[in-house]
């Protein structure tokens, strides 16, 4: 087994054994990586490889919002914040805009550390009573 397979076995099984919380947890940290791959990306003119992450961190923006569950009042707010960040990462891509992205990557990071913060207090996503 080559150390890349061991690696993608190691990745997969963390995916696999990870809890919901976990799992939202990681597309925060995902759409943040990509965003910061898509800033280097532009600044080094690889527009192609920028596009690509850019979308790479759209279509997780795009499974929060799908996932939201309008049952809760406060799941509007969270799909306007996602609307918001699709928008501003659409028109990151089509202008090739770093500053549109920090925009992002801030609200991105403070949307992170806060499910990190709910994490912590409810036992990793699990409600205590």
């Amino acid at each position: 087994m080559t150390q890349q397979n061991g690696y993608n076995a190691y990745a997969q099984n963390k995916i696999t054994m990870a809890s919901p919380a976990e799992l939202t947890l990681m597309l925060y940290e995902g759409a943040i990586k990509f965003c910061n791959i898509a800033i280097v990306a532009i600044e080094n003119k690889d527009y192609a490889k920028a596009n690509t992450n850019i979308q790479k961190a759209e279509r997780i923006i795009g499974e929060f919002q799908a996932t939201l569950d309008f049952k809760y009042p406060v799941a509007k707010d969270f799909d306007n914040v996602y609307r918001y960040l699709m928008e501003r990462l659409i028109k990151a891509n089509v202008k090739k805009d770093t500053e549109i992205l920090e925009e992002v990557l801030k609200h991105l990071r403070t949307m992170r550390d806060t499910w990190k913060e709910v994490m912590k207090i409810t036992k990793n996503g699990t409600v205590v009573a």
